[in-house]
């Protein structure tokens, strides 16, 4: 089922969600994923399916991404907002959140600003500091923008002009998952142009004061990702002291489509 919420603040959004188990009975906990950037709500479609038929899943798309609102500007605290108003509006009791990068992120700044609305926290191969590489992101945006979607004819035509600059097979799809065709011809449903400008805001992390979240956390991180090492398991047992670590053997940043088999058995343990 698709829905959406009106986010009143700074950055203002309708968010559209996808619900897995929505037939559910309401006694069951609701866990909340949020993904990352360039990515949609459905990217958590399997492990969402793998918590059938103990919890329902709300499978968010950000703003600016997927089938969102897309904004004027990125604002993570703003993000964060949006999604505390989406779970007021369609959860009764604390829902259990799951954010990878970004939505790692947003995540994090839900629970420090709202933590009444949550029960469980998992964070995904991501920490409350300044991202390692957004380097590698200016590279994937600029490399899209070189796309003329006036004059493609098939979702392979773009593939292809896409392969000497993004070689890997597996990325490219993933940010061919983004372009879609409508009557007025081929578009991406990310607004790649203002992801590209912000790219600064979204490899950042908002001073959060004196902020900490004492309940249960579970960091989820690669074993052979580059974007987690000491300094930001110090930043995240400084504001969630109550975290649990756990590193995913073999799998890279992408931990839930790397090994979705051990993700959604660690998930399931710690939420469920």
């Amino acid at each position: 089922m698709a829905s959406a919420s009106q986010h009143p603040g700074s950055v203002a959004c309708v968010l559209h969600v996808l619900t897995v188990g929505d037939e559910l009975p309401d006694d069951v906990p609701t866990v909340v994923f949020l993904h990352g950037l360039f990515g949609q709500g459905r990217n958590f479609s399997t492990i969402a399916k793998g918590l059938l038929p103990d919890a329902r899943s709300v499978l968010v798309d950000l703003p600016n991404h997927g089938r969102s609102a897309w904004t004027e500007t990125v604002d993570l605290a703003a993000m964060a907002d949006a999604v505390a108003e989406r779970v007021r509006a369609g959860a009764d009791a604390p829902v259990h959140l799951v954010g990878h990068s970004l939505g790692g992120k947003v995540a994090m700044l839900v629970a420090l600003r709202h933590p009444e609305l949550l029960d469980r926290l998992v964070v995904v191969d991501i920490a409350p500091t300044a991202s390692r590489s957004v380097g590698e992101f200016e590279h994937l945006l600029g490399a899209l923008a070189t796309l003329d979607l006036t004059t493609l004819e098939r979702r392979g035509d773009a593939d292809e002009a896409l392969r000497e600059q993004i070689p890997n097979e597996t990325v490219r799809a993933f940010l061919l998952q983004n372009l879609h065709r409508d009557d007025d011809g081929w578009a991406w449903r990310a607004n790649l142009a203002l992801l590209r400008r912000s790219l600064d805001v979204i490899g950042g992390f908002p001073d959060v004061g004196d902020a900490r979240h004492d309940g249960p956390v579970l960091w989820v991180t690669g074993e052979r990702s580059d974007y987690t090492g000491p300094d930001e398991e110090t930043a995240m047992r400084r504001l969630f002291p109550a975290t649990r670590h756990v590193v995913v053997k073999g799998a890279g940043h992408w931990v839930h489509s790397e090994r979705p088999e051990v993700f959604g058995e660690v998930v399931r343990r710690f939420l469920l």
